[in-house]
């Protein structure tokens, strides 16, 4: 059959080829000394396509979850986020920036006259497996500002390796278990929320069940479930999307984000008619998911019954096993942590000698000098109980709903992640880093 242009322009255009081998050669050579800006510079001589190849490649090979590409007066910074932050990789000049620009809008379908506005694309790299890359061009003053956001589908994990404490695995796992309520996970861009309502989905899938998902955009398809996302140009919003959404007789609801008034009030009438929603927010704690919900236009009377479990989560990173150092706590973080720990419930609170060593970061080749190697999460999650939605009936501030749900056992953020430090996993440092306020 032959190939219509239309066709064929898409087949090149919108795919990046980069073998297993080709990725196994561009990790030798980073790990022989080479930087990125080498083996950019070296496939410049081959010409722009590849250059994006290598870019996705080396991208690949450190794990980032972001490509930045920068346009400055004098030249253009490539950065990666690994582990959640930002690293400088290369410099590339005018000439290049601008042959990876067009390139890259070639690819993710945005339109190459269009400078002076903000768009969005995608398109495929073809790997060990197909992964999507999401485009957002911004128009900014030395030219427009690309971010590539690697959508690799080993991201996608199951319950047990999202590294949960052992009680909440199992309060994760009742929870999710029930046919109808609303679990809602909290947390600021970038702190895992979808992997964890995606690692709900991926327990919850069942040929049994029928699981409908709103989202903006789909970022991980998943096998099975019926995935939908938002088109604005075209109408389709959170809110009538999920009246749609409701209408098709689906067991369990993930909605992508609730973001208004209207969308809130439909997803608590959908947990409350026999449905199960799965739902993010935006708040600082497990805590704020109550008054947020309350500031949307939500009423308490209907929160109360509607809301299983509010989870809040963050992201820290691991320290780098390879060269992590173990040294005696200073007096002070000792005095620190039982003072965190003091409260914990019995079965929770771990032994806490008069000297305990801990991680500290060092820095080697294997974590690029970071310390650091790879993300874990911190949890803290508020179970819903009669006496809970007694209190949420009066309105109550965050303060008087995290008071009540300590004193019911639950673990806070901070709390947790001190525990990963006393197991080795991360830092004092690190801890102090995502959790102060």
């Amino acid at each position: 059959m032959k190939i219509g242009a239309g066709e064929e322009r898409q087949r090149l255009t919108g795919e990046v080829r980069v073998e297993p081998a080709f990725l196994a050669e561009l990790e030798e050579k980073l790990k022989g000394g080479e930087s990125v800006l080498d083996v950019l510079n070296e496939a410049f001589g081959k010409g722009t396509s590849e250059v994006v190849r290598v870019l996705l490649g080396t991208a690949l090979t450190q794990q980032a979850s972001d490509i930045h590409i920068e346009p400055g007066k004098e030249h253009a910074q490539v950065r990666f986020r690994m582990d959640g932050l930002l690293h400088d990789m290369a410099v590339v000049s005018p000439a290049q920036y601008q042959g990876i620009l067009s390139r890259i809008k070639l690819l993710s379908a945005l339109k190459l006259n269009i400078t002076d506005r903000a768009q969005d694309g995608r398109f495929t790299v073809a790997a060990e497996q197909l992964m999507e890359i999401r485009v957002s061009s911004l128009p900014s003053e030395y030219g427009e500002s690309l971010v590539l956001r690697v959508l690799n589908p080993k991201n996608i994990l199951s319950l047990e390796e999202l590294g949960l404490r052992k009680d909440l695995l199992e309060i994760f796992r009742k929870e999710i278990a029930k046919p109808n309520g609303m679990i809602i996970v909290t947390g600021p861009t970038g702190a895992g929320k979808t992997t964890t309502l995606y690692a709900f989905l991926r327990e919850i899938n069942d040929p049994e069940i029928k699981i409908i998902t709103i989202e903006d955009p789909i970022e991980y398809h998943l096998e099975g479930i019926s995935q939908t996302q938002v088109h604005p140009e075209k109408g389709y919003m959170f809110a009538s999307g999920l009246r749609a959404i409701v209408r098709q007789d689906p067991d369990a609801i993930l909605v992508g984000e609730i973001r208004d008034a209207e969308t809130a009030d439909i997803a608590l009438q959908a947990s409350l008619t026999g449905h199960l929603v799965l739902t993010t927010l935006h708040t600082n704690d497990a805590a704020g998911t109550i008054t947020r919900l309350i500031s949307l236009g939500a009423k308490p009377v209907n929160i109360a019954p509607a809301l299983n479990l509010a989870v809040a989560q963050r992201l820290v990173r691991r320290v780098c096993k390879g060269c992590a150092s173990f040294k005696e706590m200073t007096k002070e973080e000792l005095a620190q942590v039982r003072q965190e720990l003091e409260h914990l419930p019995a079965g929770m609170k771990p032994k806490i000698g008069s000297t305990i060593k801990i991680a500290r970061a060092k820095g080697c080749k294997e974590c690029g000098k970071s310390g650091y190697l790879g993300r874990v999460g911190l949890f803290e999650a508020i179970v819903m109980d009669d006496e809970l939605r007694e209190l949420v009936l009066t309105s109550p501030s965050i303060a008087q709903l995290k008071k009540r749900a300590i004193e019911k056992g639950m673990i806070t953020l901070r709390q947790d992640g001190i525990l990963l430090v006393l197991q080795g996993v991360t830092t004092m440092e690190e801890i102090e880093r995502v959790t102060a306020e």
